[in-house]
C-alpha cells in the first residue's frame, strides 16, 4: 500500500501539474463550497473587557487566568534563568491536556483523497480556514463544554478506527506555550462515509495547490500533512528541465539509493543531541501575578515597552462550532512573524539549512527550526550570521514559496507568519556555525515519525516545500 502511494503525479511540457489522477472534485467545486460555508457561517469575534468573560476569571492567590472547569487552558506566568543568572519572565499558555489533530483519508479510483473541514476559529484573520477531519482538544471531544460531539472522532479513537497511518505526538509554539503537544494522525478507510456540509474531499495535490494561498490552509492541517508518508515523487520523471525541481526531487530520495546526503542520519543525530546538551538555562511556570515587566488593565495584559504580545478577551458567535456562543482569552502577537528555509543545490540533491533553536516553552528545550525564524516584532537586524542577515535583505534572492499563513486560530488571534523558502547558492557556506545543520527533506521527513524533532514552523515550511514539486 505504501509503494502505490508514494508516487506523485507528474508534471507536463510545461510544468503543469496533471489534475490530481482524476480527483473526485474539482478545485471549481471547492472553492464553490468554500464560498457557501463563508456565506453560512454566521461568524463574529469581537475583543471585551476581561469583566465580560464568562466562566474565566483571574484567580485570586495566583493572578492566572483560568476556566472555572479547570480544563481547557490557563494562563499562567513563565520564569526563565539563563547561563549568565539573568533572569526574565511572560506569560504563557498552558495546556496540558493532548488534542487530536487527525485527516481521515479514502482512496477513490486509485487516488488518495483527504477529508477537510472548514472551521472556524476566534483568532483566526479571516474566520474560517482549511483544517484537519478533527482538529479539538480533549476538553472538547470530551465535551466539557456540554456542546455537540466532535464528527468523525470514531474514526481515529476507539474500536472502530481506521488503519493508522501516521500517529506521533508534536510540539507547538514553544515561545507561547508551556509543553504543549497535539496527536498528529492520519487513518485511512476504506468504507463509506457521510460527508456533513462543513467537509470536503480534497487530494493532497489539491491541498497543496492551495497551500499558495495567504490563510487558507490552517496551521493544524499543515502540521498533519507534513507527517505524512505520502505522496513523493519519483526519479522516473527526471530530468524535468527544471534544476531545482529535479534537486528536489532527489532531495526526497532514500540515501541507499544514491542520494548524496552532506551529513549521514547519525551525523545529523548527534549534531543534534549536542545542540541540546548546550543549554544552560531553566525555565518554570510561575504565578501570572509574579512576573514582571507586564502590566494589566481592564482588556489586556502587555509588556511595559510594548514589544512583545498581548493577551486580550474576545467574544464569539459562530453558527457551525459544537458551541455557537462562548469568550475566552486569546494571545495577540504585534506584527508579523517570519520562517525562512533556505535550501541549496548540493551535487544535484536540494539541501535544507535547519537551526537548532532552544525555546523556553519547549518539553525538549531545543527542535530543529527554520534557518530564520522571527517572532513577531523582531527585525531582521537580530539575526545573528551576517550572510543570513545578507539574503534576508537581498532582491536578488530566489524565492520559491512565499506566502503569509495563519497560526493557531484557537489561542492566537491574528497571528501571521511569513513562509519562504529561498534557493541560495555560494554565498551561505556548506561549512556552518555549530547551531546550523544541512539536511536532505528525506532526512528532515523521517525524524517525523518521532516526536520533538522539528518545530511547529519547521513542520509547516516542510509542507509548503512539498508544493514545489
Amino acid at each position: 500500500m505504501r509503494d502505490r502511494l508514494m508516487t506523485a503525479p507528474p508534471r507536463d511540457a510545461n510544468g503543469t501539474r496533471a489534475a490530481g489522477r482524476h480527483p473526485a472534485v474539482s478545485l471549481d467545486a471547492f472553492h464553490q463550497w468554500w464560498a457557501d460555508r463563508h456565506r453560512d457561517g454566521r461568524f463574529h469575534v469581537e475583543r471585551i473587557p476581561f469583566a465580560d468573560l464568562d466562566s474565566w476569571s483571574f484567580e485570586s492567590d495566583t493572578g492566572n487566568l483560568a476556566h472555572s472547569s479547570g480544563r481547557f487552558f490557563t494562563v499562567e506566568g513563565l520564569q526563565v534563568r539563563d547561563n549568565l543568572l539573568e533572569t526574565w519572565s511572560q506569560p504563557i499558555i498552558n495546556q496540558p491536556e493532548i488534542g487530536i489533530l487527525g485527516i481521515v483519508v479514502k482512496e477513490f479510483d486509485g487516488v488518495l483523497h483527504c477529508l477537510m473541514q472548514a472551521k472556524m476559529e476566534p483568532g483566526n484573520v479571516n474566520t474560517l480556514q482549511l483544517s484537519p477531519t478533527v482538529q479539538a482538544t480533549r476538553s472538547n471531544y470530551t465535551q466539557v463544554h456540554r456542546g455537540m460531539s466532535t464528527r468523525y472522532l470514531e474514526y481515529f479513537i476507539g474500536p472502530g478506527r481506521g488503519q493508522i497511518l501516521v500517529d506521533v505526538l508534536q510540539s507547538e509554539q514553544g515561545a507561547w506555550f508551556w509543553r504543549k503537544r497535539n496527536r498528529n494522525m492520519v487513518v485511512l478507510v476504506t468504507e463509506d462515509i457521510p460527508v456533513h456540509d462543513d467537509y470536503h474531499w480534497l487530494t493532497v495535490e489539491q491541498i497543496r495547490e492551495l497551500n499558495h494561498v495567504d490563510n487558507l490552509v490552517n496551521m493544524d492541517a499543515r502540521t498533519v500533512l507534513s507527517c505524512m508518508p505520502l505522496p513523493l515523487p519519483d526519479e522516473s520523471h527526471l530530468p524535468t528541465g527544471d534544476p531545482f525541481r529535479d534537486a528536489l526531487i532527489r532531495s526526497c530520495q532514500y540515501q541507499q539509493d544514491g542520494v548524496e546526503t552532506r551529513h549521514t542520519s547519525g551525523e545529523v543525530l548527534s549534531w543534534f543531541t549536542e545542540a541540546k546538551t548546550r543549554c544552560h538555562w531553566t525555565a518554570r511556570l510561575t504565578p501570572l501575578a509574579k512576573i514582571s515587566g507586564w502590566n494589566r488593565d481592564e482588556s489586556e495584559i502587555a509588556d511595559e515597552h510594548g514589544r512583545h504580545f498581548r493577551i486580550v478577551a474576545v467574544g464569539v458567535e459562530a453558527g457551525t462550532r459544537e458551541v455557537q456562543r462562548w469568550t475566552q482569552p486569546l494571545l495577540l502577537p504585534r506584527g508579523q512573524g517570519r520562517a525562512v528555509f533556505m535550501v541549496r543545490n548540493v551535487a544535484g540533491v536540494l539541501h535544507v539549512l535547519v537551526q537548532a533553536r532552544p525555546e523556553y516553552g519547549l518539553m525538549d528545550q531545543v527542535e530543529m527550526a527554520p534557518t530564520v525564524h522571527l517572532l513577531p516584532g523582531t527585525e531582521v537586524s537580530a539575526v545573528a550570521e551576517p550572510f543570513l542577515r545578507d539574503v534576508l535583505t537581498s532582491r536578488t534572492a530566489k524565492v520559491h514559496y512565499d506566502q503569509v499563513l495563519s497560526e493557531e486560530g484557537g489561542r492566537f488571534l491574528n497571528a501571521l507568519t511569513r513562509y519562504q523558502i529561498t534557493e541560495v547558492g555560494e554565498e551561505v557556506p556548506l561549512e556552518t556555525p555549530r547551531n546550523y545543520c544541512w539536511m536532505t527533506i528525506r532526512q528532515l521527513m523521517d525524524l517525523l515519525r518521532h516526536g520533538h524533532y522539528l518545530n511547529i514552523e519547521a513542520r509547516s515550511l516542510l509542507t509548503c516545500l512539498h508544493s514545489l514539486y
